[in-house]
């Protein structure tokens, strides 16, 4: 059964009622005792790292999971000519479940981004990003409390773009009633799943009248399906600068994919930044949880790197399997280790390395 929680702690939040795209029935997911299974993408850079940190915390618990490794990212490319071949998709439809690390990008050049060609292939239409004030991390605000639902598979994301003569390129951006629709659905779902009281769609119809047009009207049409929920509008550049000033009028944000990219990782600031942030890529039945910090090639190997994003998406992904239990556990011996800050890496303000950081929590658990 889909669990739907919202409480004072972070992150409680569990993955809504799935919303197949093409309208089908969701399918729920069941309680189970037996071992769960999960593809396991450590990714590069720093990816093996943190993900080996928060694999042994997680195990730690005494939950029964089975991880399935999988390569992916630069070291893939340069073998097999993509960064991520085959063999994961098939695991990853095999399992349902992944937890994933991060996969370095390159900027203008190289191979296509793994993350873009994962959401794109799997069909995992929504990503969901919460955003909230952690123990002892100082900011500029507190009570910081959002999710951003953005939509995952088309836009500019597309990747329809071509050069028209030297000099000039044209970049498609393609917004479709089908998906505008579902990921709509999927934010009502989840506001009252978890008891959100307020869904702001967020868009920039004011220039792309056509495109962001039919974005709005798709979310006017759902909205009216969810009376219980206020339903508001802000143009993306309103947003931004209203986020900065007064983010906690807002709740849960509705937005396309560029600006959902955009608009996540300026909410992630708001709270500490993307090393203290989950991610949750969902489909109509598959669900993979993610960092979405980079690989940071820099440090790697160092032992230096903060497990805190990964680790948080890993609490995401066992409330998504119905282990609710282990990860309140994993929650709260986290919550305690940032708020004592004696054991935290360096970027949280603390001297701990990758491991002590991790054997911190684990002692809590």
């Amino acid at each position: 059964m889909w669990r739907a929680v919202k409480g004072e702690s972070f992150p409680a939040f569990a993955v809504p009622p799935q919303q197949n795209p093409s309208g089908e029935s969701p399918k729920a997911a069941t309680m189970s005792t037996k071992t769960h299974v999960v593809t396991l993408i450590p990714g590069d850079g720093i990816g093996p790292e943190v993900v080996s940190a928060v694999v042994k915390i997680i195990d730690a618990t005494g939950v029964s999971i089975q991880w399935e490794t999988m390569e992916a990212g630069g070291e893939v490319y340069a073998k097999h000519g993509t960064p991520m071949h085959d063999a994961v998709f098939t695991s990853i439809l095999r399992n349902r479940v992944a937890l994933k690390g991060p996969i370095t990008t390159p900027v203008a050049s190289g191979f296509s981004s793994a993350n873009v060609m994962l959401r794109q292939k799997l069909g995992l239409y929504a990503n969901l990003r919460p955003s909230k004030n952690l123990p002892a991390i100082k900011t500029r605000f507190e009570g910081v409390d959002l999710i951003v639902v953005r939509e995952n598979t088309e836009d500019l994301y597309a990747g329809l773009e071509h050069i028209v003569v030297p000099g000039v390129v044209e970049s498609l951006k393609i917004i479709t009633e089908k998906a505008s629709t579902a990921i709509a659905r999927f934010a009502f779902d989840y506001a009252r799943a978890n008891n959100r009281k307020l869904v702001t769609a967020v868009h920039k119809a004011n220039i792309m009248k056509l495109s962001d047009g039919l974005f709005l009207e798709c979310a006017r049409r759902v909205a009216r399906e969810y009376q219980e929920i206020q339903y508001k509008e802000v143009i993306v550049d309103n947003l931004c600068m209203q986020l900065v000033t007064n983010p906690n009028q807002y709740d849960v944000l509705l937005l396309e994919n560029l600006y959902g990219d955009i608009v996540s990782d300026l909410c992630a600031g708001l709270v500490g930044g993307l090393g203290v942030v989950p991610a949750a890529n969902i489909g109509p039945d598959i669900a993979v949880f993610e960092a979405v910090h980079g690989s940071a090639p820099d440090i790697a190997g160092k032992n230096l790197a903060n497990p805190t994003a990964v680790l948080l998406s890993g609490v995401l992904m066992l409330r998504h399997l119905g282990e609710t239990s282990h990860a309140d556990r994993i929650e709260k011996a986290t919550m305690e280790v940032l708020a004592e800050g004696k054991t935290i890496t360096k970027d949280l303000g603390g001297t701990a390395t990758t491991t002590q950081y991790a054997d911190a929590i684990i002692s809590r658990l």
